[in-house]
């Protein structure tokens, strides 16, 4: 019988995503997997203390590197699973030629229309962080708009109940994510460039975790690709068959 893995991933849908594969992966090369889940600095703190021996996944480097840097010496890349990049997202029935820019918010006749509110999910995502200073760096919090971080329910439900009532709405997202396989969300421009850019998400193990696996199945680790287009729709269809991994 072959080890045990411990897989963990952060505490969202598409992170669920992502591990639910190398989990099939892992599964179809002899090993039985245990998925562990957690917000994203305790997950990295796990992964450091070795409760987790592979994480799904590590975006890098903008969004968190700064919770792999400490233990950036005890960890090897294996792969990276996809490139995600963070964006701030209207619904497509508001008009581009009304709002295409995050300076645009600053338009009357956007503030006329535009809930101030933006909800994010928590506090510890890169989103998070980078939308919170956007709301500053734009001067946007003396107009009223606020940044709030909360679940991943709170913010994405925030947003259709918007939708579903044709309000005017910003929604603090990323690619990949399942609400681009539901809605069309046309992203802001954001010219500061705060918003981290293009990440390398990235498969993370243990380096004392790599005598678990033999050499066929690192290999095939190492040659896994999904692609922003392929999570999002595997976010979306776990969702729809109400799991958010196939282990948790």
């Amino acid at each position: 019988m072959k080890p045990l893995i411990k897989l963990g991933h952060i505490d969202l849908s598409f992170h669920a995503a992502s591990a639910a594969v190398v989990e099939s992966l892992l599964n179809l090369h002899g090993h039985e997997v245990h998925i562990l889940k957690a917000p994203h600095e305790k997950m990295f703190e796990m992964l450091g203390r070795g409760e987790v021996d592979v994480m799904a996944s590590a975006w890098l480097p903008a969004s968190h590197e700064k919770y792999l840097a400490p233990i950036r010496d005890q960890v090897r890349e294996l792969t990276v699973l996809y490139e995600p990049y963070c964006i701030w997202g209207v619904p497509d029935y508001v008009p581009a030629e009304v709002l295409a820019s995050v300076d645009d918010l600053r338009k009357p006749e956007v503030l006329g229309r535009m809930q101030r509110r933006i909800q994010g999910i928590n506090p510890g995502a890169g989103i998070s962080r980078f939308s919170a200073a956007m709301v500053e760096a734009y001067g946007l919090a003396e107009l009223g708009y606020r940044f709030q971080s909360g679940t991943e329910q709170d913010c994405f439900g925030a947003y259709e109940r918007a939708v579903a009532a044709r309000e005017w709405v910003i929604i603090p997202l990323w690619h990949p994510q399942f609400l681009h396989a539901r809605y069309r969300i046309r992203a802001l421009h954001e010219p500061k460039g705060l918003l981290g850019g293009q990440d390398a998400a990235t498969l993370v193990m243990r380096r004392d975790a790599q005598d678990k696996l033999d050499p066929a199945t690192i290999r095939a680790l190492e040659g896994l690709y999904l692609g922003n287009d392929v999570v999002t729709a595997i976010d979306s269809a776990m969702l729809a068959g109400g799991r958010s991994s196939s282990a948790a």
